[in-house]
């Protein structure tokens, strides 16, 4: 057991280690030996953990996700109410984020790469991601006055959601803290935006304090979860 372990230990110092040189460099301008050299190692042990590069972006995508489902779903547990719940679920990703913009890069720009079987592995998790927001998006806007009315529209109901994820996936490529802000203050804005449009009024501001006192005692995971990518 402590073998295993270990050896997932070492996956994930590896996965954090390439992910800002495949984010730098690309899936294609990089080779197992940049990789391996990156993260300390020498090849030949190197291939011990990750036998090609598709294994190993296969891991650090599929991880990546396993890790924001799991913050998402810890977050929905500490807070209460649709409004609460969405600003937790952007808070959470904003954060993870920014922690970690060279993640966010290659799972934006290096989502095709692998292969068909490897895709629909991913895809299945991305889905997964992508229906907590989608089930919170569709409880603030459904009711009187609410964005959607009494009931959400399937393919209106989409079109928000990926807006809102068109917020936050890019948020890696123009985020400097020194000129925008904390993490907080970034999702702060996202939310604000959303809840505008959702329910046609500001939230309150307590809203984003009591959901970010209760966020600060979930840990923030490392940059890449330990879980099997089977």
């Amino acid at each position: 057991m402590k073998r295993e372990s270990r050896r997932a230990d070492a996956q994930a110092e590896i996965l954090a280690a390439a992910a800002p040189i495949l984010a730098q460099h690309g899936y294609h301008g990089t080779s197992m030996r940049d990789l391996a050299k990156a993260t300390g190692r020498g090849l030949s042990s190197f291939y011990t953990y990750f036998p090609s590069k598709d294994a190993l972006l296969f891991a650090l995508q599929t991880r990546a996700f396993v890790t924001l489902i799991e913050a998402a779903q810890a977050a929905a547990a500490a807070t209460n109410g649709p409004e609460h719940r969405l600003y937790g679920f952007i808070l959470n990703h904003v954060r993870y984020f920014a922690a970690h913009r060279a993640v966010m890069r290659v799972l934006v720009q290096e989502a095709r790469v692998l292969p068909a079987r490897q895709r629909r592995h991913v895809r299945a998790h991305k889905e997964r991601y992508y229906a907590i927001c989608e089930q919170l998006v569709g409880q603030l806007g459904t009711g009187p006055g609410g964005y959607f009315g009494r009931t959400a529209n399937r393919a209106e109901l989409e079109r928000v959601t990926y807006s809102v994820f068109g917020m936050l996936n890019w948020v890696w490529a123009w985020y400097e803290p020194s000129q925008h802000g904390s993490a907080p203050e970034v999702a702060r804005s996202i939310h604000a935006v959303a809840c505008r449009a959702l329910t046609g009024r500001l939230p309150a501001r307590r809203v984003w304090t009591g959901v970010e006192q209760a966020l600060n005692g979930i840990e923030i995971h490392s940059l890449i979860s330990a879980q099997p990518t089977a």
